[in-house]
């Protein structure tokens, strides 16, 4: 479990950084190595020897144990955007979770606000891992009680797709596959699965259902589709309760403030709508780039589904509810309406207060015209339906977590110390 302490105020390039047991130092430390070995000897000494004298030392983990009434759920991806109110709300719900990260795209610091709001044994643990390393990934398996697993993690931006496919049938499919087995030799029998509309490509018929066909445009569209045949293949011959989750545009925050979107700064290029608007509303870049006004839309803009995260968190502690071992459950999470990126850009002006600038350049490498849902299936078999359907308002709580953020949730170093 990673532990969280106070602040410190020393230089962070003079120290290495703690996380979850592995150390990274700084390579341009290189003066009175043998002495700071001999350092690092005699106090990993005295640690055993505290350690051994202290009555919990043989004990196991919580971790480790399954207990009645505590179900616990690995979130893959828990440090970012979604897989962090995923775990949030599942902590609230009392649920034990173990988030699993490999922060290339997550916030330490998402973890430290979840660890700060929930520092009880056995609530939360957060393991730095990668799900490329199949051997991590099972022996993580191996040393923990794991009821469900949610899995979220994964690359997730269109564009970026476009340009580095590789990158992306690895992370999503590849990684996928590497859960799947993982779970298959350890007994956990319960997978919800986050995957996207972009799976569905540019159908012809609007709105989307569940029947429609699945045709990708896109290398992020044709992974999550190829992640989706390899569980249905395997659940054919499985007892395994699965949900499968086709989400839209996600867009929105905790509605206490307490988590939020924070993107790489190099990924802007790549990233949500939403963040380039608020980006162009805090002046972190001239204006907002508008890609594709020649549509068969409207307004020739993009149309989309615009989800709520806690609409989509909501779908997701639903779905685990209702798999039914030997079930596969298929699900479109969205509102059922399609706006238009123009008509985003109206309401994230008024919900920011500030008149952004706006330059329409050229469509955009393997986006589609317009999607939007059709969620009468997760409405009548999960009972779910968006709450949070008001662009405007769910922009303006996202807003204000970016207003008071202005650094994200800060540097990684920071938030370990």
């Amino acid at each position: 479990m990673l532990s969280f302490g106070r602040t410190r105020t020393q230089p962070r390039s003079n120290r290495s950084m703690s996380l979850g047991g592995m150390d990274f130092s700084d390579p341009k430390r290189k003066n009175n190595v043998v002495g700071k070995i001999l350092l690092a000897a005699s106090l990993t000494a005295v640690c055993i020897i505290m350690l051994k004298q202290s009555p919990t030392f043989n004990s196991p983990s919580p971790f480790s144990l399954r207990e009645d009434g505590v179900i616990h759920v690995l979130v893959t991806g828990g440090a970012g955007y979604i897989g962090s109110h995923a775990a949030l709300r599942l902590l609230k719900d009392g649920y034990r979770v173990t988030i699993v990260d490999n922060l290339s795209r997550g916030n330490l610091g998402a973890v430290k606000v979840l660890h700060e709001l929930f520092p009880e044994p056995g609530r939360l643990q957060f393991i730095y891992a990668d799900l490329g390393e199949p051997k991590t990934v099972n022996s993580i398996f191996s040393q923990n009680a794991f009821d469900a697993v949610m899995h979220f993690a994964a690359v997730a931006y269109v564009g970026e797709s476009t340009v580095y496919p590789l990158k992306y049938y690895h992370n999503i499919t590849s990684n996928t596959l590497v859960v799947l087995e993982s779970m298959a030799a350890n007994d956990v029998k319960t997978l919800i699965y986050s995957s996207t509309c972009a799976t569905y490509g540019e159908p012809e018929k609007m709105p989307i259902t569940e029947d429609t066909p699945q045709v990708p445009i896109n290398p992020y569209g044709k992974a999550k589709k190829m992640a989706e045949d390899i569980i249905l293949d395997f659940s054919k011959n499985s007892d395994m309760a699965i949900m499968i989750l086709r989400y839209f545009n996600v867009i929105g925050s905790d509605p206490d403030g307490r988590l939020g979107e924070a993107p790489r700064p190099e990924l802007r290029e790549h990233g949500r709508i939403s963040g380039a608007c608020f980006d162009a509303a805090r002046g972190i870049v001239a204006g907002l780039k508008v890609k594709g006004t020649d549509y068969k839309t409207h307004d020739g803009t993009c149309i989309r589904d615009y989800i709520d995260v806690t609409d989509l968190v909501d779908a997701h502690v639903k779905a685990l509810e209702k798999a039914m071992p030997g079930k596969v459950g298929i699900y479109n999470v969205g509102t059922g309406m399609g706006r238009s990126v123009n008509e985003f850009v109206h309401a994230c002006k008024k919900a920011t207060g500030v008149d952004i600038k706006v330059d329409y350049l050229p469509r955009r490498p393997g986006d589609y015209a317009e999607v939007f849902s059709d969620p009468s299936k997760i409405n009548r078999e999960l009972n779910w339906t968006a709450q949070y359907t008001d662009l405007q308002k769910s922009l303006q709580v996202a807003w204000r977590w970016q207003k008071s953020h202005q650094n994200g949730y800060g540097s990684p170093l920071v938030m370990a110390s």
